[in-house]
């Protein structure tokens, strides 16, 4: 059981990236995924959720209209769709699992969540 984020760079403020969470040894349909990141000094927090029932899709007020998660169940596979990247949105993107719905569990840290993978990073000049 592994998942992999990629996809990270160093943008311009207001370009745009796709972040992927890909997964192995599992379908990544069974579970509720969440998107996290850490700045540099600061604790890890959730970004974005989208939960594994009815495939519902959460986001922190940060982010809400700039970006999308959605999943490829043919490559099991999620993706954060970011546009409009501001500078504090860099960090390390990270991806993770979790079997309930999202409810506000992807609201801070991520506690709830497992099967960390490597992050990718996200640098955004302004």
């Amino acid at each position: 059981v592994q998942l992999q984020a990629s996809g990270g760079g160093l943008v311009q403020a207001g370009e745009s990236l796709t972040l992927s969470c890909a997964a192995s040894g599992f379908p990544l349909d069974y579970y509720t995924i969440g998107w996290f990141r850490q700045a540099p000094g600061k604790e890890r927090e959730g970004v974005s959720c989208i939960a594994s029932d009815d495939r519902s899709a959460h986001y922190i007020d940060a982010v809400k209209g700039r970006f999308t998660i959605s999943r490829d169940e043919d490559n099991n596979t999620v993706y954060l769709q970011m546009n409009n990247l501001k500078p504090e949105d860099t960090g390390v993107y990270y991806c993770a699992t979790r079997p309930q719905k999202c409810r506000d569990a992807f609201i801070g840290p991520g506690d709830t969540f497992s099967n960390w993978g490597r992050g990718t990073l996200v640098t955004v000049s302004s």
